[in-house]
């Protein structure tokens, strides 16, 4: 089905080769990656990518925040196209008026520096961007990780905030130039076959080893053209998973197709990779070997065969109950219960978001339950089309009629479903998705209280298929059906009419409504000269998602206003860090105003003249994870932590290069451990760095530490903090992002 090549490979003739007559390092210039990104590098060194960007989005979670860091350094317009769309607090009854607050704020905004606003259930943040953004040889930024238009010949890019915001103030992504990893597609799929099961096969294959981890991944070969453009979609949208940097497809006429439907056919352009491109990796996919997948919580890569997994499902189930127990001491869990009469039986369907609510899966889903029934029991399956106008269509053509004879419920574009905000199943439930991420508490569940529900992903084929069957999980080859591929007729009706696009004419004189919860960031200081930091999470985890860090679903409406988000950091994963954090922050600012606390000047005292030291360390909090920062772009999984006061992050390696560039834009050290080293601090024990500022300053990477533990015992620590651009350093010793744009004004100035 997927077979790994670590070694290098060229494409030569369309087809991989262990040898060609161009040496690798020039024939690498031949890939769709390098010629795009060296088109938008502004540094003048193609190994040390300085981007700018053609467009960006945001949807509602996140644009307030990064246009308030804008406005903070000294914006005053979009300078390139920038789309804020609403589909993630699009829930106005939580939080009281706060959610909606924020939509009258990106309104506002919109119309003052002249951007684009999407109001809330007119389409998801993805669908908007393929629908509307998208461009062959393009890139775009977005401040969602699911940033990824790359079956459409565009180059997109998933970051934290601050990645935008220094876009709004004319200046780049940075980053060294990365490798380039070929996805070689042979083959055709099977009736029943969908894009989510081609998706979870390939992050099954890649996720745990790293394979793609911040590369970027070059889909070619003959396979392409048996898939229709949402296909291809659908599996791009969900190379997120991987870890992978960004991606890039071949184009051909099904591209050409999608924006001739879009009304943009001059955004299409041929791209293939030049004869004889060579490539650092291959995945090579045989598309004609892909089954119907099931991914297991709490992964998109704890993936298996449906096949596999009902024949296995006792074990696999067990699995599944023993990490959610060591985890959840609380939850009362009982996955087996599912399993009866030689079956395994889901409580819920959900089709939804950018990479389930597609015409095509829609459609297919229809097909498969027309004349059908989900049943009168505890089984429900809802549907969100991905847009308003993928809804008009999949009304046209009767689809949305055969799902809600069928019994299914026809809900409105929405990313709730995605990340634990609407579709929450019951206590003990287990919920099969066509979403993007079946993390913990993704459905929205609340485990530490008691609560317990599953997320498994599957496409949407499936979903349909074990609905027909009223919760029995089936794969849809099982199902005998003749699927009818619709044309896809493009209605941009709702969007003339509801859609505010005012780019390139921004009204300056438009005041922005800020409701109560708009509330602007805390100061920050630059770095001190020493950095003396409390463990206030120490977490073993093999990964440590973002959603862990700062939870999703109902904590959403509160990312407008930094303190009250901060109360929620690490609560369903270590509910004892923000108390931790927050006696930390006071013991720093009690030092600032000279009113040390005994216990900090006793603490100093243990590594040298305590008087002397207080005068420059830095006293903060500090998370310790093995590998943190799977999931999410969102920046709030690292900027609650500086507004509680920390200074640091320690682990092995970080999950994704956008967990670790937020960190450092909220100036939080990024340190590494060497692979080999133990580490077996505990919480509460400290962790003192001398000569930090200079260090940082020097380009140094490598630091000697020491570890204060609490028993009084001191042990030397190597600390790396590798491969921080000029900027990045800078950014570090001005003590986060804004800072760094008001300090460099001063000093220009």
């Amino acid at each position: 089905m997927i077979t790994l090549h670590e070694r290098g490979v060229w494409l030569v003739g369309g087809a991989p080769a262990d040898a060609f007559d161009v040496p690798a390092a020039e024939a690498r210039k031949r890939t769709m990656a390098w010629r795009i990104l060296q088109a938008h590098n502004r540094s003048g060194d193609p190994e040390k990518l300085r981007v700018g960007f053609d467009a960006m989005l945001s949807h509602d979670i996140t644009y307030v925040g990064i246009i308030q860091q804008a406005r903070a350094s000294g914006m005053t317009e979009f300078p390139i196209p920038y789309a804020l769309t609403n589909c993630h607090n699009s829930l106005c009854a939580v939080g009281g008026t706060i959610n909606e607050d924020d939509h009258l704020f990106g309104l506002s905004a919109a119309k003052k520096y002249g951007g684009i606003y999407v109001p809330a259930n007119q389409s998801v943040i993805h669908s908007y961007g393929r629908e509307a953004m998208a461009k062959c040889g393009a890139m775009i930024l977005g401040s969602d990780s699911h940033t990824r238009y790359g079956a459409l010949g565009t180059m997109a890019v998933g970051e934290g905030g601050p990645e935008l915001a220094k876009q709004l103030l004319r200046d780049t992504w940075d980053a060294p130039c990365p490798e380039v990893v070929l996805v070689y597609l042979t083959g055709t799929p099977r009736r029943g076959v969908g894009p989510h099961d081609v998706a979870l096969a390939l992050v099954k294959a890649t996720f745990a080893n790293g394979f793609v981890k911040n590369r970027v991944l070059e889909f070619a070969g003959p396979g392409v053209r048996q898939l229709p453009i949402d296909y291809r979609n659908g599996i791009d949208v969900m190379t997120t998973e991987t870890t992978c940097l960004s991606s890039i497809w071949e184009t051909d006429e099904e591209t050409l197709g999608f924006y001739a439907a879009h009304g943009r056919p001059e955004d299409y352009c041929e791209l293939h990779p030049a004869d004889g491109a060579y490539y650092d990796r291959m995945v090579h996919i045989d598309l004609s070997r892909v089954e119907p997948m099931i991914a297991l919580p709490f992964h998109p890569s704890n993936a298996y065969p449906i096949r596999e997994f009902l024949a296995r499902a006792p074990e696999l189930l067990a699995e599944v109950e023993a990490e959610a127990k060591k985890r959840w001491p609380r939850a009362k869990i009982n996955l087996g219960a599912k399993i009866r009469d030689g079956a395994v039986w889901a409580d819920q369907g959900v089709i939804a978001g950018c990479s389930g609510g597609t015409f095509d899966n829609i459609d297919e889903a229809a097909q498969i339950l027309s004349g059908g029934s989900v049943g009168c029991g505890a089984f429900n399956l809802s549907v969100y089309p991905t847009s308003v106008p993928v809804s008009m269509e999949l009304t046209k053509i009767g689809a949305t009629g055969d799902l809600l004879a069928a019994g299914a419920v026809i809900k409105p574009s929405f990313c709730g479903p995605c990340f634990g905000a609407g579709d929450v199943p019951a206590n003990n439930g287990l919920s099969i998705r066509h979403t993007t991420r079946n993390f913990p508490n993704r459905e929205g569940s609340k485990p530490g209280e008691g609560q317990f529900a599953g997320v498994c992903l599957m496409d949407a084929r499936s979903i349909a298929a074990t609905a027909a069957n009223g919760g029995r999980i089936t794969p849809a080859t099982d199902v005998d059906y003749a699927p009818v591929h619709h044309a896809y007729h493009y209605d941009s009706s709702a969007y003339d009419r509801r859609v505010y696009n005012g780019f390139g004419h921004p009204q300056p004189e438009t005041e922005l409504i800020m409701g109560p919860n708009i509330t602007d960031w805390p100061a920050m200081y630059p770095m001190s000269d020493n950095l003396l930091v409390e463990l206030a999470a120490v977490i073993r985890d093999p990964v440590t998602t973002t959603d862990e860090l700062i939870p999703s679903g109902e904590t959403s409406s509160y990312r407008s206003n930094p303190l009250r988000l901060a109360e929620f950091a690490l609560s369903r994963r270590v509910p004892e860090y923000v108390g931790r954090a927050k006696a930390a922050a006071r013991a720093e600012a009690d030092r600032r105003a000279g009113k040390a606390p005994a216990a900090l000047r006793e603490l100093l005292a243990r590594i040298g003249d305590a008087d002397k030291l207080l005068e420059n360390t830095q006293f903060g909090s500090c998370v310790f994870a093995n590998r943190p920062g799977d999931g999410s772009a969102r920046e709030q999984a690292a900027s609650c932590q500086k507004v509680l006061g920390g200074f640091a992050n320690i682990c092995y390696a970080f999950a994704t290069k956008r967990y670790r560039s937020n960190c450092i834009n909220w100036g939080i050290v990024p340190f590494t451990l060497d692979k080999d080293a133990v580490f077996s601090a505990e919480a509460g024990d400290c962790v003192f760095v001398p000569d930090i500022r200079a260090g940082i300053a020097e380009g140094r990477e490598e630091f000697c530490a020491a570890l204060l533990r609490r028993d009084g015992s001191i042990e030397p620590l190597r600390l790396f903090v590798s491969g921080l651009t000029d900027d990045e350093r800078q950014i570090l010793l001005d003590g986060c992002l804004m800072n760094h744009y008001k300090f460099r004004a001063e000093r220009e100035g």
